[in-house]
């Protein structure tokens, strides 16, 4: 066993089980879901005194599609039983890679829900406006305007983003995970915030957590931390504005003029995606759960802890 050292010993056994399942995914602007992917692994902490060999089975083990294993798993006893088989090695490793069968990943209802405005003012037309407003139901996508909730004047620009924990998703809930009904609680939750090539700086507050902005990447990171889903709590948001690049043309009288550049390839005009992180504990997006968790080899009892986590991968918000 090349995984494992000889002669581990530890004065209290114990073995835990994270069952992590990542979503990427890609949003549109009123929060309709444009694709989505379910990667899951299971991840261990073993502190196992000796040679223990144990035996880890699921409820529901059809749900695992495609999957790879550490070398310490008996793959042809997988093959045959969808059980896993094993002898650890010690401390933290990797046990499998699995991923879900398309019916979850396909149904996936994101538990977040994020609301972006950013204007351009008049830099580039009506095209540079992204805005949308309105509830979870309503939402419109329109050119700033000087009465508009986002609007900017020439040179300048404006953001307005919100982010609420959705009372419903597509998550499944651990039993013992004590979650009132209707309430969800969303942990280590953030935003990174790309803005176009023309935003020069911006000043930007937040009411929850805290905001940077790197003006040599324009690029904005706003840490939430923990994101309430409660209607007593306080909805996060967002707001700035933003000084936007101009330039300079000479007139036929030779005299040089300020001007905002209405030059912009199509791309240029969309607002690059935005980036939400977050991570919820005792959820699942598949349902896979353990079914039980057994040893044999050695003569004591461990304590054994196992949990299901989901949490975003490549979880993208678009702003048009």
């Amino acid at each position: 066993m090349p995984w494992r050292r000889a002669g581990v010993k530890y004065s209290q056994n114990e073995i835990y089980v994270d069952i992590v399942e990542e979503v990427d995914a890609i949003v549109d602007v009123n929060g309709n879901v444009i694709s989505s992917d379910v990667q899951g692994s299971i991840q261990a902490q073993s502190n196992l005194s000796g040679v223990p060999d144990l035996l880890l089975t699921f409820k529901e083990p059809e749900i695992i599609d495609d999957c790879s294993f550490h070398p310490c798993v008996r793959y042809g006893r997988y093959d045959t039983d969808r059980v896993v088989s094993f002898v650890p090695p010690d401390g933290a490793f990797q046990l499998m890679r699995y991923s879900v069968r398309n019916r979850a990943s396909q149904n996936f209802l994101p538990p977040i829900h994020v609301t972006p405005q950013l204007s351009y003012g008049h830099y580039y037309g009506a095209d540079a406006s992204h805005t949308n407003t309105g509830t979870h139901n309503h939402n419109t996508s329109s050119a700033a305007t000087s009465s508009g909730p986002a609007a900017a004047a020439p040179d300048k620009g404006r953001i307005v983003l919100s982010i609420t924990a959705r009372p419903l998703s597509s998550l499944i809930f651990s039993s013992s995970s004590g979650r009132p009904r209707g309430s969800l609680t969303i942990e280590d939750v953030s935003v990174t915030i790309p803005f176009l090539k023309i935003v020069r700086t911006a000043n930007l507050t937040v009411n929850v957590g805290h905001v940077s902005y790197d003006e040599v990447a324009r690029v904005a990171k706003w840490t939430i931390g923990k994101l309430d889903g409660s209607k007593q709590a306080l909805r996060p948001q967002l707001t700035g504005t933003m000084v936007l690049e101009t330039k300079t043309k000479t007139n036929h009288s030779g005299e040089r003029q300020r001007t905002s550049s209405s030059t912009a390839s199509a791309a240029d005009r969309q607002n690059p995606p935005i980036t939400v992180t977050w991570k919820i504990p005792l959820a699942s997006v598949s349902g896979l759960t353990v079914s039980g968790l057994s040893l044999s080899g050695e003569a004591y009892k461990p304590y054994k802890g196992v949990r299901n986590i989901t949490k975003s991968g490549r979880f993208q918000i678009r702003c048009y």
